[in-house]
């Protein structure tokens, strides 16, 4: 009996090993999002404080164990701090994306008709105009802000979710269960709440995952031409387009942020890879 229970679990245990470059993926951004949680107990110093005495001080300087930018400013406090920003930034901006994008979905799979091809009209458009033209434009146009920035990063991607969220529905409301519901008087809105949202969800979850990498990377290239995140506020792009002039004398300012966003971005698309053929029943 001991024998036949030990079996299963060890099978369980088999079928939910995570490989070992995933499991590093979730540990890294596991430390990430703590570090952005927990940024005001973990960074030593203000990320205004200056000390012009020790500007410029190299990596293993007693104080600044990751050494200090043009300014004197630490470099691990503001590095802490520039994580924080852009995670917020791109879970928000990701968060608010997949929500547009799938509301736009459903309503298409809903009424169909000139709903659904103005919807897919949209997305067409969305997806042909260059966003980080746009994203310029505009940004130059209103000024930069918080609220701006991640509303804007916001509309990036969501014609993806719009055409998943569409297609799923589409197939769900064909199935049984989708037409049983109806003939119950379940109302279209907890039609696609409560029933055919749980049956997609997976593949959106995995979609939120590829976009999330490329929030972070198009936020970075805007605060790396001065129109994402401003000073005082910091963050990993601001960090890599200040540090850039300091390249040769202090490499240490560029290349720290610049190292967290590729182990960033790598971990999460390593995440994303691995979800995908977890929860694909056609991968299985």
């Amino acid at each position: 009996m001991t024998i036949a229970i030990a079996k299963p679990r060890l099978l369980t245990r088999i079928r939910l090993r995570v490989p070992l470059l995933v499991a590093i993926a979730i540990g890294w951004l596991t430390l990430m999002v703590a570090t952005a949680i927990f940024a005001d107990l973990i960074r030593p110093y203000e990320v205004t404080r200056m000390d012009l005495m020790a500007r410029l001080a190299p990596i293993g300087t007693p104080g600044h164990w990751l050494g200090t930018d043009e300014l004197g400013r630490d470099v691990f406090s503001r590095l802490v701090q520039s994580i924080r920003v852009s995670l917020v930034i791109a879970f928000g901006a990701t968060i608010l994306s997949a929500v547009f994008g799938t509301t736009l979905g459903f309503l298409a799979a809903q009424f169909r008709g000139w709903v659904e091809n103005f919807v897919m009209s949209l997305a067409d458009f969305q997806a042909a105009l260059p966003f980080m033209i746009m994203a310029l434009s505009v940004l130059a146009f209103f000024g930069t802000s918080m609220v701006l920035l991640v509303c804007l990063m916001g509309f990036y991607g969501w014609e993806r979710y719009a055409r998943i969220a569409r297609g799923l529905a589409i197939s769900a409301s064909a199935q049984g269960y989708a037409a049983a519901v109806v003939q119950l008087g379940a109302t279209p809105r907890r039609l696609y709440l409560k029933h055919i949202l749980p049956n997609v969800a997976s593949t959106l979850i995995v979609s939120m995952t590829l976009t999330f990498p490329e929030i972070i990377l198009m936020e970075s290239g805007l605060s790396f031409l001065g129109l994402g995140v401003q000073p005082p506020q910091t963050s990993l792009g601001n960090m890599v387009g200040f540090g850039r002039e300091y390249l040769t004398r202090a490499p240490h300012i560029m290349l720290a942020p610049a190292l967290i966003i590729v182990l960033t971005t790598l971990s999460i698309s390593l995440l994303g890879d691995w979800l995908r053929d977890r929860l694909d029943p056609t991968v299985r």
